[in-house]
């Protein structure tokens, strides 16, 4: 079965020109969206996805129209390959039942692999070139040393609440059990 799933982003636009096409592409079900790309919660898209089963082919306008990232899209080609579902785009002439589809369905993965990884080279050399600077990563200490002194002699000597001495200091209840482990292993 030819599910086609159409979406323009604002109320204003209008999917005729979309809707026509799959309907002319042999759509017997089309679902749409009128909401941004960016959305993740779209339910025309998720009635498709729910409607879709093994053998039937997904049939969008152009490939914006499924995902904004490149990474949607991997996503969605992932998942419709493991249902054994094929994609079919009728902008890009994209068609996951022929070779060639499946051709390009498997660079667009190969493409996001390498991003993936150029991403966390990238970051890993970074965090290296920091350190070696002497950064350090990670959130700010709330309080300083001596403050943080001062919130566990409070919370050992039993004289205030955990709230009290919460709200003395401006720190939440775990930052002050986080101190006082940290106090206790150092001991």
């Amino acid at each position: 079965m030819l599910i086609g799933y159409s979406r323009v982003s604002t109320a204003d636009q209008n999917s005729d020109l979309q809707n026509d096409a799959l309907k002319a592409a042999g759509c017997e079900r089309i679902f749409s969206d009128k909401i941004s790309g960016t959305k993740a919660d779209r339910p025309g898209l998720a009635k498709a996805k729910d409607m879709l089963r093994k053998g039937d082919t997904l049939v969008i306008w152009r490939l914006d129209r499924l995902g904004r990232s490149l990474k949607d899209l991997i996503d969605w080609m992932n998942y419709l390959e493991q249902e054994g579902i094929a994609l079919k785009s009728l902008q890009e002439s994209i068609d996951t039942t022929t070779s060639t589809g499946k051709l390009v369905f498997h660079i667009f993965g190969a493409m996001a692999e390498f991003e993936r990884n150029l991403n966390q080279e990238r970051t890993h050399a970074g965090l290296t070139a920091a350190r070696a600077r002497g950064r350090v990563g990670g959130r700010p200490e709330k309080l300083d040393k001596k403050k943080q002194e001062t919130a566990i002699k409070l919370y050992h000597g039993k004289q205030h609440s955990l709230k009290e001495i919460c709200e003395l200091l401006g720190i939440s209840k775990q930052t002050l059990y986080n101190y006082v482990r940290e106090k206790e292993k150092a001991v």
